[in-house]
């Protein structure tokens, strides 16, 4: 009796071992797909990538990426919705920090900008794509996702402007143009880079450029938000 316990105890644990093991196969399979389809997206467009492409760079089969994502879109989309949801989780940390409101949205706008132009190709790429009116479908799912975090940087401006430490603002107008510079810097990187040797394909000029657009934006921040004390 007591060798027959152990023998299923045995069974068991081998069980679960293969099962986990498949579990680790089948996350490392899909993360495998998910890296390769972005340095195609990056490179070719999302015109211009297949999914057989996409299966040949991965090392998986046309079915599994079927399986894991139902279709080419379906890969784009979980690319889009992974990065949106990371920096939705950095956000929401950001938001709960006791911080002051300016020390919370600097932390945003330098969170945000080192994302963006950290990964400036797949960025110019999507830009690119979305703007395209014959996939209405996917640009709305992706608006609808990025909504989510624009709420959140908007009630850290409007908290600020009740509490007194921001002065009163249009909020949407003034998360536009912080959303928008980053995004023009990232897409147009030759409006700043023009009759200098910097190059945004170089990480270190990279870097330069990063450093400046935040130091540029923490500026305008504070010289927009702060109350001006009256005399």
């Amino acid at each position: 009796m007591g060798r027959s316990s152990e023998h299923h105890k045995l069974i068991n644990r081998l069980i679960n071992f293969v099962a986990s093991n498949l579990r680790m196969e089948k996350i490392d399979k899909k993360a495998n797909i998910l890296e390769a389809a972005e340095r195609l997206f990056t490179e070719l467009g999302y015109e211009g990538t297949s999914t057989r492409q996409i299966a040949k760079e991965s090392g998986a089969n046309m079915s599994m990426i079927n399986y894991y994502f139902g279709s080419k879109e379906g890969v784009f989309m979980e690319i889009m919705s992974q990065r949106i949801i990371d920096f939705n989780n950095q956000l929401t940390s950001i938001s709960q920090d006791k911080l002051s409101g300016m020390e919370k949205l600097l932390k945003v706008i330098e969170g945000y900008a080192k994302r963006i132009l950290c990964n400036h190709g797949l960025h110019k790429m999507m830009h690119r794509e979305l703007s395209l009116s014959q996939r209405p479908e996917m640009f709305l799912k992706v608006k609808n996702t990025i909504a989510s975090n624009l709420i959140v940087i908007e009630q850290i401006i409007t908290d600020g402007i009740e509490d007194g430490s921001f002065r009163p603002v249009d909020v949407r107008m003034l998360i536009a143009t912080l959303m928008g510079t980053i995004s023009h810097v990232a897409i147009s990187p030759s409006k700043i880079t023009y009759g200098t040797s910097l190059d945004i394909n170089n990480p270190e000029d990279r870097d330069l450029i990063t450093v400046r657009l935040i130091a540029h934006l923490k500026d305008l921040l504070t010289m927009y938000l702060t109350p001006q004390n009256d005399k």
